[in-house]
């Protein structure tokens, strides 16, 4: 489903663009000169090429010395000459032995000389009689041009090389201000290649919620005239805030794309260098070149690279180059050159960490929150993906969608990209349901470990894994066991699947407390049935811990501590100073009662219902993998429709990992979801 990425103008243009009209041909003749520059350039070489020739002629004429013409008549007598080369009067030639240089400054074997035109001399005679060779090619081989041109402009060239490469670098870090070689002409827009095809609407899905905000954007690039009529002005800004993956630069092309105008995509941190002054610069020719074919937009990913909130304080290097395009950006929305009809879209998923300045009215007037897709919008999302990918008639996307709570748009394409490779290594033509599920595991669970584990601790794992299963079954409210398996997947030595039956975005205290126990239930089992405390429940600990101190310090699920909020947002930090430390001592007792609570529960019915806790090891020692179906019979527990609940559950044995519930979690608790 996805588009090609827009193309650049240059490498050193931070952003690209998509629908402007192509660029008009600069005229041939007629323009401003950069001043200097290749003048100077031109004027260096011929120097540096006379002064070079000089040398070479002088170390030329040094090679050879020039003997006086009786000296080689005395040469040719004494037959110590072997073979000449004449050119008029210029006679070059070579001894057979060598003899001291006239002034008696080393020897010569090669020599040059003149014949005097008044010389009338057996010249010819004597030299066939001394057996002469008389060559018809120079006996001192000349450097050709060419050859002494290169020798003499080799250094210039280097100069040269080195000028222009810094040149470039300076002009373009300055954003064409100026530089060695005179001022950059700023990059211009392009426009897509024939048959490539924008993204609209139709190809992002899931965005009910949200497309109501961005339809009144492109409504008004559509129909500008309509809105100032009435005295309405454009929107500045429009911030899209969500976790990653879903879909926010989509959704940005697609408003570019429905409305038909220009799309400048950037990425905040492309504008960022050592150099303090060249983000500004880079800030003010984006929108610069935005105005030129506007109405246009302007989108900035990541805005929060160069967004966060400024700080006082002494601040040094990329700190106030950083500040110094936040500052550029803030003037250029505000206005201040006068409204050209450029609307700027900015992405970032930490919406809290922005600058006051910059997400107030009149620069980012819309903050629109883009949130995991919901049941329907996971299956539409599938049908985009799967497009291009040709799907078996067993293939019920509808299913897949109920089974990927939380999942994102980019975690969907991944899901069907997965599944198409996985057809292709079995050698298949289509994509069959199977090969969906299988892919759903790898992305959700981890890939399968070839690992062999000792006996002992395969059994120990399928009771912890077991313990898991048999209290999702029994706890009220619970989501439903999917999968029961103890083949290692990623860190985790075994897995426990549960899935709800719908999405739901609430949580009772019931349903929190039951993720406790069953988070607890693989250590529950370990102690039930060895007595022991083994490290696989390191992560179910962790799951345990942030959902006490949710329920106790954020959701007002304690008596104790009140309705209050007494550690918002502590999901990444440890205690602070958020509260009293009486309030910290209360909240720390209100877990460990919770806690304690629901590891007693976990341990009373699992030592109740020991003989369904063995029956499902047994099961898993023997096949190893149980579904849903034959993990409800084997329990001997009636599968129940249970009312739907948010979040997928999901615990572990050995390093345990969880999936889509701890993600839907996190969100609401304003915090990163765990590895």
């Amino acid at each position: 489903m996805s588009n090609p990425v827009p193309p650049r103008k240059s490498t050193d243009q931070p952003w690209r663009t998509e629908g402007a009209p192509p660029e008009e041909p600069k005229p041939a003749r007629g323009g401003r000169r950069p001043k200097g520059g290749w003048w100077s350039l031109i004027v260096a070489a011929l120097v540096v090429y006379l002064i070079a020739s000089l040398v070479l002629s002088f170390l030329d004429d040094g090679d050879e010395p020039t003997i006086s013409y009786t000296e080689f008549s005395k040469q040719v007598e004494n037959g110590n000459v072997s073979k000449i080369y004449a050119k008029g009067d210029a006679i070059q030639g070579q001894l057979k032995k060598e003899q001291d240089k006239p002034g008696g400054d080393g020897k010569y074997t090669k020599f040059k000389t003149e014949r005097p035109t008044f010389a009338d001399d057996d010249l010819w005679q004597n030299l066939t009689e001394q057996g002469v060779t008389v060559t018809a090619e120079p006996v001192v081989q000349q450097r050709s041009l060419l050859f002494n041109l290169l020798i003499a402009l080799a250094p210039m060239l280097l100069l040269v090389v080195l000028w222009i490469f810094i040149a470039r670098r300076m002009s373009s870090g300055l954003g064409g201000a100026g530089g060695m070689l005179g001022r950059r002409t700023p990059p211009k827009p392009v426009e897509l290649e024939q048959g490539r095809k924008r993204t609209t609407f139709a190809d992002v899905a899931g965005i009910d919620e949200v497309a109501g905000e961005l339809n009144d954007v492109v409504d008004f690039l559509k129909n500008p005239d309509a809105y100032r009529r009435m005295g309405a002005r454009m929107p500045r800004g429009v911030l899209l805030a969500g976790p990653p993956g879903t879909g926010k630069t989509l959704l940005a092309r697609a408003v570019a794309g429905e409305a038909g105008v220009p799309f400048f995509s950037a990425s905040a941190s492309g504008f960022i260098e050592m150099i303090v002054g060249v983000g500004a610069s880079r800030v003010r020719e984006l929108f610069t070149e935005a105005r030129k074919v506007a109405p246009s937009i302007i989108f900035i990913d990541e805005i929060d690279t160069i967004g966060r909130a400024r700080g006082g304080g002494a601040s040094m290097g990329g700190h106030d180059e950083r500040e110094q395009t936040l500052n550029q950006i803030l003037t250029e929305m505000d206005g201040f050159s006068g409204a050209e009809g450029v609307i700027v879209i900015a992405a970032t998923n930490r919406a809290d960490v922005l600058d006051p300045a910059l997400t107030r009215p009149g620069r980012f007037d819309r903050v629109v929150h883009v949130s995991p897709p919901d049941r329907g919008g996971r299956e539409a999302i599938l049908r985009i993906h799967t497009r291009e990918i040709p799907l078996s008639e067993d293939v019920d996307l509808g299913r897949v969608a109920r089974t990927t709570p939380g999942m994102t748009g980019a975690e969907l394409a991944n899901l069907a990209n997965e599944a198409a490779l996985l057809a292709v290594k079995r050698g298949q033509d289509r994509v069959t349901q199977g090969d969906l599920s299988l892919a759903l595991e790898k992305v959700q669970l981890g890939a399968e470990r070839p690992l062999v584990m000792p006996p002992e601790e395969r059994r120990r794992t399928a009771y912890h894994e077991s313990g898991h299963a048999l209290l999702g079954m029994l706890q009220p409210g619970a989501d439903p066991v999917r999968k029961i398996t103890i083949v290692p997947r990623g860190r985790a030595l075994g897995v426990t699947l549960s899935t709800p039956e719908s999405d739901r975005y609430a949580y009772t205290e019931e349903y929190l407390r039951g993720r406790i126990i069953g988070a607890l239930g693989g250590m529950a089992a370990e102690q039930v049935v060895y007595g022991v405390v083994t490290t696989g429940a390191e992560n179910d600990l962790e799951q345990v811990t942030r959902l006490a101190r949710g329920m106790v310090a954020r959701w007002g699920m304690s008596e104790r501590v009140g309705r209050l909020s007494a550690l918002p947002n502590d999901a990444q930090q440890a205690y602070g100073l958020a509260a009293a430390p009486r309030t910290l001592d209360v909240i720390d007792g209100e877990m460990r009662r919770i806690v304690d609570d629901c590891y007693d529960e976990a341990c009373r019915k699992l030592r109740e219902q020991r003989h369904r806790l063995d029956a499902l090891a047994e099961a898993l020692l023997e096949g190893e993998t149980l579904e849903e179906a034959d993990a409800y019979r084997i329990a001997g527990i009636p599968r129940l429709a249970k009312e739907g609940l948010t979040e997928e559950g999901l615990t572990e044995g050995g390093l345990a990992e969880e999936v889509s519930a701890e993600k839907r979690l996190a969100e609401d608790e304003g915090r990163p979801p765990s590895e």
